[in-house]
């Protein structure tokens, strides 16, 4: 009896484990794309010749086209929370503004969907990038009230000027982000920037222009470094339960 119970969760296990392969090579089509085509062109057709499969099983994980690119967006969004989680762990000096925005500005310039995502590119995504910034219970507005979270956090510990509004340092620090993303679309190629050398020119200026002159404490760095370790947790954790719940059973 245990033996059989044993080979029969064995085998379970071994279809979810290939079901979740199957479902990550039919986002990976359907992200190459739409990347290609964009989201009106896409079809379920599409992606299930893309992908391998037939029609019919893309609908085995989503119940509709419009589930299977909301559960695409979801992934990228764990991805980037990973990424940026990982550049933490990786060193503690990097739990601070210019550190977040360096790694974040990074990935999004080197991840054309997170890019179109942060943009509402509505050529890329269409109207799913215009539904991702109305609805509350969106990825899109999680990213925007983790943002506001960090921020409060960094004022609040010193590691912002509390000379300048929360509000001035939002505007003016959202315009200088979104400013990097289009600029290749506005600049002749001989004023072009590597990502990298994007990255590290923003960092500096908003270390020059938000960051208090004197030098955090090692020990205040090493708090909030916890600090945001535990808010990224409890982050990828939410994003993941709400991947799996957009999934069929």
């Amino acid at each position: 009896m245990a033996d059989r119970n044993k080979h029969r969760n064995s085998n379970l296990q071994e279809d979810r484990t290939k079901r979740q392969e199957r479902a990550e090579r039919i986002l990976d089509a359907a992200a190459a794309l739409i990347l290609r085509w964009g989201y009106r062109k896409t079809s379920v057709d599409d992606i299930a010749r893309y992908a391998g499969v037939a029609k019919g099983t893309i609908y085995l994980h989503w119940r509709t086209r419009e589930e299977l690119f909301q559960a695409l967006v979801i992934r990228e969004y764990l991805m980037m929370m990973e990424e940026l989680r990982q550049h933490l762990v990786n060193d503690p000096e990097n739990a601070t503004l210019h550190g977040v925005i360096k790694q974040l500005l990074l990935i999004a310039m080197t991840r054309p969907l997170i890019k179109a995502m942060m943009l509402g590119d509505t050529d890329m995504l269409g109207e799913f990038a215009r539904r991702e910034y109305a609805d509350p219970t969106s990825v899109t507005w999680q990213r925007i009230e983790m943002g506001k979270t960090f921020f409060e956090l960094f004022r609040s510990n010193g590691l912002l000027r509390t000379d300048m509004s929360y509000q001035e340092q939002i505007y003016v620090l959202s315009a200088a982000f979104f400013g990097c993303l289009v600029s290749d679309q506005l600049l002749p190629d001989e004023l072009k920037l590597s990502p990298e050398k994007v990255a590290e020119t923003l960092a500096e200026m908003i270390r020059r222009t938000f960051e208090p002159a004197e030098a955090v404490s090692p020990e205040k760095l090493q708090e909030m470094h916890a600090t945001f370790l535990q808010i990224f947790d409890r982050l990828i954790d939410l994003v993941k339960e709400r991947s799996q719940k957009e999934m069929k059973s």
